[in-house]
């Protein structure tokens, strides 16, 4: 990948480039954990695979056509007066568009599509002629500067705690990038980098002061710092963040929009999940690239509060419909939790930096959790239906939907999909770290060598997995394989969740067929030796069905067990448990079984077993009867018809359905 110096021409200058890149990298500082990007790694499993392929085959072009349907790519031909008519939709529909798009650059790395190729070429020019002489770019007031829509502003940037006009952009940035790092074309970046210019003459210390109501921008502006090597885009990002707080002749927006003090005071998780989270990642990102010690505390802060207190078990964050938000201390509720797809996604986003950061593998324990859970959950196995909310109950009529007004969730599912082959692996000197177990090939690169990587297992099913490792010449290096936390007895590093009992099976490693003690630092595997050609490690991560409950002061799970195996969490629904599951009781000492079935909801292993459902209450006391139960992964559920669900079922009959 070429790099950029960008100026007004769009000029090469690689020296000024290169070093500017070399001090954004973390040349001549310690050297920084990165993660090995997803143009290095082809995912080739049997699990995420197909679902990348539906991605690729159904959910782009779908999005696409639903964006074309809903006006959402003829705003842009509109404000390019390519077209005549009125603005339609919501004021932050561009941002939908910028998403897919990016999700389509990552898929076009993973499948070279001739057609999705020409197609973006031809909506980035629809893009490209709706952006304003001096780089704005913002459809809604564009098309009729005189009568933008509700919340836009009534002239730019006047009303940043509604408008979106810095979010859109935001993720306009991140597409730009994706685009650029999978074909090599700089027709988006040439926009992004027009527009981020005039942001950066626009806001700043001795310009306008203030922060984008929800929160992205920051994040595509360090994207294209490092795409560019301009420094200006990486001060401006922080500008935003350190602005947070501070009146400084504006007007406060409060917790909502994490605008309550500034962000290095800052302790709880508060407000709407997804800026929130966004926010985090932002900070993340610059605390990686300033060493700034404030954001880094105040990071570690908030995660504690979020790991302690406020993640559901799925993984899934915002307790609350309520301003999409995240709720009180141990407010997690089942019906009605809200955790929006978008926010596990941030979710996992923020994980993910929070592990480049500090090297420890319980980040990574709440990634996987997210993505094999509450985000897996939020997409149909067709590819074409969606979850807004991801509740973990349900007592009636719940569906995932073809499309929503707001279209915030199926768009960044289309791009968080194919982009997971960048969250697998990292890398720091000459260490090799192995994030996610699936299989697929990685080449990474450390300081002296080169290393064709392989995994193959069955993963999340299985626990067995075969890593072969090619460098391209003998050396000594460390490679180090995750262990996760379900294996060492702990869902999450707090006291929110607990196995009920005790795994005794152990984690076993081989090198070359001969057995390896266990060396774990941070909940890494640590193996340091010589590295031949080739050279096969076999990881063995036991997989017992495992009880779950929760903190005392979860009151909507007091009483009450859920199951795990693995990184899966289970959850009890209408079609396999005809009698219902409102009255069913998971007693301790329920024996269950799991079954690999490989035709039922596109293969999946289901708990099945003897468990108890309450009959009628005589004298005060109520009966119970022996039924056959049957438990599938939640992320599958509502694919059989509308029916009810439960992932925290009661062990007695004290415990009551919420």
């Amino acid at each position: 990948m070429k790099n950029i110096q960008s100026d007004k021409s769009n000029i090469y200058v690689p020296i000024v480039a290169l070093l500017t890149l070399a001090i954004a990298s973390g040349i001549g500082k310690a050297e920084q954990l990165k993660a090995v990007p997803f143009t290095a790694v082809t995912i080739s499993d049997q699990f995420w695979a197909p679902r990348m392929e539906t991605n690729r085959k159904v959910t782009i072009p779908y999005d696409f056509k639903m964006c074309e349907q809903t006006g959402r790519i003829d705003n842009f031909a509109k404000a390019g007066r390519l077209m005549k008519g009125k603005f339609e939709g919501i004021r932050f529909n561009d941002s939908d568009v910028f998403k897919v798009i990016e999700g389509a650059a990552y898929s076009l790395h993973l499948y070279h599509d001739p057609q999705l190729d020409k197609y973006l070429d031809d909506l980035i020019a629809k893009i490209a002629s709706a952006q304003e002489k001096d780089g704005y770019l913002y459809t809604c007031r564009t098309i009729d500067p005189n009568h933008p829509p509700d919340g836009a502003g009534k002239t730019r940037w006047s009303f940043l705690a509604q408008s979106h006009e810095l979010y859109n952009v935001g993720h306009m940035y991140e597409a730009a990038v994706a685009h650029y790092q999978a074909t090599g074309k700089r027709t988006l970046l040439d926009v992004a980098i027009k527009n981020a210019d005039l942001i950066a003459d626009t806001f700043g210390p001795d310009k306008k002061h203030d922060v984008p109501g929800h929160e992205e921008i920051e994040i595509g502006l360090v994207k294209l710092y490092r795409v560019t090597g301009n420094e200006k885009y990486l001060k401006l990002a922080k500008f935003f963040l350190d602005e947070r707080g501070h009146t400084c002749g504006r007007q406060l927006y409060g917790e909502y929009a994490q605008d309550h003090k500034p962000v290095i005071e800052q302790d709880k998780a508060v407000g709407h999940a997804v800026r929130a989270c966004y926010m985090y990642c932002g900070m993340a990102d610059i605390a990686s690239l300033t060493d700034d010690p404030n954001f880094v505390r105040a990071l570690n802060r908030i995660w504690q509060d979020v790991v302690f207190h406020k993640l559901y078990l799925t993984g899934g964050i915002g307790a609350r419909g309520g301003g999409e938000s995240f709720g009180d201390d141990y407010e997690l509720p089942n019906r009605t939790a809200y955790c929006e797809t978008c926010a596990s996604i941030a979710n996992a986003m923020w994980n993910h930096r929070m592990f480049l950061l500090h090297g420890d593998a319980k980040y990574l324990d709440v990634l996987e959790r997210v993505i094999y859970n509450g985000f897996l959950s939020g997409i149909s196995l067709t590819g074409d239906k969606f979850f807004y909310p991801n509740p973990l109950a349900c007592d009636r009529n719940y569906e995932r939907s073809p499309w929503f007004d707001c279209a915030c969730c199926p768009s960044n599912i289309v791009r968080f999909l194919p982009s997971l082959p960048g969250y697998a692996y990292s890398q720091k000197g000459d260490d090799v770290y192995v994030n996610l177990f699936i299989g697929g090939t990685a080449a990474i690169k450390t300081n002296d060598n080169a290393v064709r990587l392989t995994q193959q297992t069955r993963y999340p099913w299985d626990g067995d997995v075969t890593i072969t490792l090619e460098p391209q010449h003998p050396s000594e290096f460390t490679l180090l394989l995750r262990i996760p936390g379900w294996a060492q007895n702990q869902p999450v590093t707090s006291d929110l969740y607990r196995y009920a009992d005790t795994n005794v099976e152990n984690v076993t490693l081989t090198v070359n067929g001969k057995a390896v003690a266990l060396d774990i630092d941070k909940g890494f595997a640590r193996i340091s030796r010589k590295w031949e050609k080739t050279n096969v490690v076999k990881l063995h991560l036991p997989m017992p069905i495992r009880r779950v409950v929760a903190h005392e002061k979860v009151k909507d799970d007091m009483g009450r067990a859920a199951l795990e195996r693995g990184p899966i969490v289970y959850c009890f629904e209408g079609p396999d448990n005809p009698r219902g599951v409102a009255n069913l009781v998971l007693p301790p000492d329920t024996r269950l079984n799991a079954e690999q079935h490989d035709d039922l909801l596109g293969g999946v292993a289901i708990l099945t077993g003897q468990a108890k459902i309450k009959g009628q209450i005589v004298d005060g006391t109520t009966s119970l009867e022996n039924i056959t139960v049957t438990a599938i992964p939640y992320y599958a559920w509502a694919h059989r018809g509308n029916s009810v669900m439960a992932v925290w079922l009661p062990t007695s009959t004290e415990g009551d359905a919420k």
